[in-house]
């Protein structure tokens, strides 16, 4: 048990961590099962999270699933405001009805903007609503330097969170791991609309998934402010990991950063 104890009380970057050269500005590694921090840089400087901000908006899909508000085949109605949502989107119409399910399918594989503000509308009443119950749950979860404006993390003044605090509400959001999963780790899919027009969904998070095996999440970020943003997860054996990116300022670097940040997790942990 001694033995045991000591090697515990081993700092993570005696074990090569120091090694990391992460371009990101700020980054955290953490063990999913128990939440305990493996390497942290900056982890708690409040900065924009881009399409990471998705991650609460699908947490509060998956509880109100749960609860009993919704099922997955509750059928929602897109409003013109869903529908004017810019960046990326499942290109919905105006008055076109989807259901739940596929809403969750378009904002985890192909990010899309109109999915969240759908969900919110739905879930919520309005859209304000629904960003008053997002920040209502960062504050239950002790995400104590978050605030979210949108459900979608499109540039707003004061949308801000730490990389700490997303893979806090990252690691909550993996309790739904076996829904969530199987979804965020799909490379593309085709979406058939109502009326029969049909939009290709392809994953935001690809290059991950198809450059390291072991990952199968989660979910991506990126605007001009927010730079390269990305919640991965990824496991080996009995451990998985939750590995968070913020302001990464090349695309390329962000795949290097989090796929370090693993390597040096499961190196060194179990």
């Amino acid at each position: 048990m001694l033995s045991f104890l000591l090697l515990l009380s081993f700092s993570p970057k005696i074990h090569g961590a120091e090694e990391m050269e992460l371009t990101a500005r700020s980054a955290i590694l953490v063990d999913e099962a128990t939440g305990e921090v493996l390497y942290e840089k900056n982890p708690d400087e409040k900065l924009e999270p881009a399409s990471v901000t998705k991650i609460m908006t699908l947490l509060l899909t998956m509880e109100a699933i749960e609860n009993g508000k919704l099922t997955y085949d509750t059928m929602v109605t897109c409003t013109e405001n869903a529908k004017t949502m810019g960046g990326t989107t499942m290109f919905l119409d105006n008055g076109e009805q989807i259901s739940v399910e596929n809403l969750i399918r378009g904002l985890m594989v192909a990010s899309a903007n109109d999915a969240c503000v759908a969900l919110a509308e739905h879930i919520s009443g309005s859209v304000e609503g629904f960003v008053s119950q997002m920040n209502e749950r960062a504050k239950e979860l002790g995400m104590e330097n978050t605030h979210f404006v949108n459900p979608h993390g499109l540039p707003a003044e004061g949308h801000v969170t730490t990389a700490r605090d997303i893979a806090v509400m990252s690691r909550e959001l993996l309790k739904y791991q076996d829904q969530i999963l199987p979804l965020s780790s799909t490379i593309w899919e085709e979406f058939v609309h109502e009326d029969g027009r049909k939009t290709l969904l392809s994953n935001t998070n690809k290059n991950l998934l198809t450059t390291y095996p072991s990952a199968d999440g989660l979910k991506t970020g990126y605007t001009d402010n927010a730079k390269y943003c990305l919640s991965g997860t990824a496991k080996k054996d009995d451990l998985r990991l939750i590995a968070v990116v913020l302001c990464a300022p090349e695309k390329a670097g962000r795949l290097k950063d989090v796929i370090s940040l693993f390597n040096y997790g499961f190196a060194n942990f179990a």
